[in-house]
C-alpha cells in the first residue's frame, strides 16, 4: 500500500531555546530575541536556527509559532503580555495598517541595506520603512508532467504538447477530458480536492481571488480601492466550476476537505493538477511524484491575452521589529536578523532547510533551494511572462475572506447561488473597507 510520508503538523509551537548567557545582567545588557513566526510548516526549522544563534552568541532567542489561520489573533494576545515579540510578521498594507505603531523604522538597519529593492519593503509616508519581506513566492497550477504526458497519449487527446495549455478554454477542455478518462488514466480526477476546511480554504478564498482583483486593479491602472466591482467575477466563477466539477471528489464533500487531502492526492499521483506554491515542495517530495516531473503553470481565468500571463509572485511576510520593545532588545532582534541573512548557518538554513527565496544581496546563486517549482518560476520569468502581483494583501479584512468562503462553499455545495459569492465578494469589500478605515 502507497503511503504519504507524514506531513508537517500545523499547531502552536513554542521553543525556548537554551541559553549560554551566564547571568540575567548580561542578559538584560545584550538583549534577548522573542519571533513570532507566521509559518508552522517552518516552525522546526526557526527553533533550530535560534538555538545556533544562542550557541554562538549567548543570546536568549524564543521562537513560538501560531497555529494556522490564527497569527493575527495570536499577535494581539501575544502583544498585550509583558514579555511581547520582538520580531513579527504583517501580510503587507493592510497588516501594517493594523501596527504600524508597533514598528520599528528600520532605514537605518543592516538588514534593509541588504535588500535588493524597495519593491520588497512596506514604508511610511515620511521614508520610513516599517516592515522587509523575508521570502518571495509563488503560486500557480502545480501539475503532474509525468501523467499529462500519459494523457497525450491517449486516443483523442486535445493536445499534442503540455506548452499547449496557455490559456483557459485549452485548460478546461484538457481537465474536462482527463477527468472523463481518469479511470483509463489511474487517476481519482484532473483536479486535487478544492477543500474548504480552514487548513485548505485559503487557497481559493485568498489566493484564487488574486486573479479577478489582479485584472480589475491592472483594468483600472489601480493598487487598491475601497470598493471592488468585481468586473472578472465570471472569470472567477468559471474557474472556480472546473476545479470543482473535474475533481477527485464530489463537491458535497468539500466543507470537509483538507489541505492535507489534497496534498495527498497530488502526490500520490491521484491527481493531474493541484493549485498550491512553492511553499509545498517539501510536502510533496520523497512521494509517487519525481522531482523531475513536478511542474507549475499559471492560473489560467479566462481573460484577454492570458497567454502571456505568468505565475503569481510576492510577499506577505514582511518582519517588524516591535518598536515597544527595550532599546537593549530592539538591538538584539537587529543582530539576530542580521545574522541570519549574512551569516553562512543562517543563509543555508533559509535557502535549503527552508526553502525560501530571499530579496537580499548576500545570497547569491549558490543559495538557490533545491526545489522544482522554484526552478518552474524562474523558468517562467525567463520565458517572459508577465507575472501576477500579490494583491490580496489588499483585502480590507480576514472576515472578508471568510465570507467570499462561505459563500463559495454553499455555492460548490449545491445550497446557494452564485450571486451569494459576488455580493460577498463586492458588498463584503465596502463594507468590510469601511469598517477597517473608521467609515460609516
Amino acid at each position: 500500500m502507497r503511503k504519504l510520508r507524514k506531513l508537517t503538523a500545523l499547531g502552536l509551537s513554542a521553543a525556548m531555546v537554551a541559553t549560554m548567557v551566564p547571568s540575567a545582567v548580561m542578559a538584560e545588557e545584550t538583549g534577548k530575541v522573542y519571533y513570532l513566526n507566521f509559518k508552522p510548516e517552518q516552525a522546526e526549522d526557526w527553533e533550530k536556527l535560534a538555538e545556533a544563534y544562542t550557541e554562538e552568541t549567548g543570546v536568549e532567542v524564543t521562537v513560538v509559532t501560531a497555529a494556522s489561520g490564527t497569527y493575527e489573533s495570536t499577535l494581539k494576545s501575544e502583544m498585550a503580555k509583558n514579555e511581547a515579540p520582538t520580531l513579527f510578521q504583517v501580510n503587507g498594507p493592510v497588516g501594517l495598517a493594523s501596527w504600524q505603531d508597533y514598528c520599528y523604522d528600520l532605514k537605518d538597519s543592516e538588514l534593509y541595506a541588504n535588500l535588493k529593492s524597495d519593491d520588497f519593503a512596506l514604508t511610511g509616508e515620511n521614508g520610513e520603512v516599517y516592515g522587509i519581506a523575508y521570502v518571495i513566492e509563488t503560486y500557480g497550477l502545480i501539475y503532474n508532467k509525468a501523467l499529462l504526458n500519459e494523457y497525450i497519449e491517449t486516443e483523442g487527446a486535445v493536445i499534442s504538447s503540455i506548452d499547449e495549455i496557455n490559456n483557459f478554454e485549452t485548460l478546461k477542455a484538457v481537465a474536462d477530458d482527463i477527468q472523463a478518462k481518469k479511470d483509463d488514466l489511474g487517476i481519482e480526477g484532473a483536479f486535487a480536492s478544492a477543500g474548504m476546511d480552514a487548513s485548505s480554504d485559503w487557497r481559493f478564498k485568498t489566493h484564487l481571488a488574486n486573479l479577478p482583483i489582479y485584472y480589475e486593479y491592472e483594468a483600472d491602472g489601480i493598487g487598491s480601492t475601497d470598493a471592488i466591482k468585481g468586473t472578472y467575477l465570471d472569470n472567477y466563477k468559471q474557474i472556480w466550476d472546473l476545479y470543482i466539477t473535474d475533481s477527485t471528489c464530489s463537491s458535497t464533500l468539500l466543507s470537509s476537505k483538507t489541505g492535507e487531502d489534497a496534498t495527498s492526492e497530488f502526490a500520490l499521483g491521484e491527481a493531474v493538477f493541484y493549485q498550491n506554491g512553492t511553499w509545498a515542495y517539501n510536502d510533496i517530495r520523497d512521494n509517487e511524484v519525481a522531482d523531475e516531473d513536478i511542474g507549475m503553470m499559471p492560473i489560467y481565468i479566462g481573460v484577454e491575452g492570458e497567454e502571456n500571463q505568468g505565475l503569481c509572485t510576492g510577499s506577505e511576510n514582511y518582519w517588524c521589529v516591535n518598536s515597544k520593545a527595550s532599546e537593549a532588545d530592539i538591538q538584539a532582534t537587529l543582530d539576530f536578523l542580521n545574522w541570519v541573512t549574512t551569516s553562512e548557518t543562517g543563509m543555508s538554513s533559509l535557502a535549503n532547510d527552508m526553502g525560501f527565496v530571499t530579496p537580499f544581496t548576500s545570497f547569491t546563486d549558490e543559495y538557490t533551494p533545491d526545489n522544482p517549482l522554484i526552478q518552474a518560476a524562474n523558468e517562467d520569468i525567463a520565458a517572459g511572462h508577465t507575472a501576477v502581483a500579490w494583491c490580496f494583501t489588499t483585502m480590507p479584512s480576514e472576515e472578508w475572506k471568510n465570507g467570499v468562503g462561505s459563500a463559495l462553499l454553499e455555492y460548490a455545495q449545491g445550497t446557494g447561488e452564485w450571486d451569494s459569492v459576488v455580493s460577498a465578494f463586492v458588498d463584503g469589500w465596502a463594507t468590510e473597507y469601511a469598517a477597517a478605515n473608521g467609515e460609516g
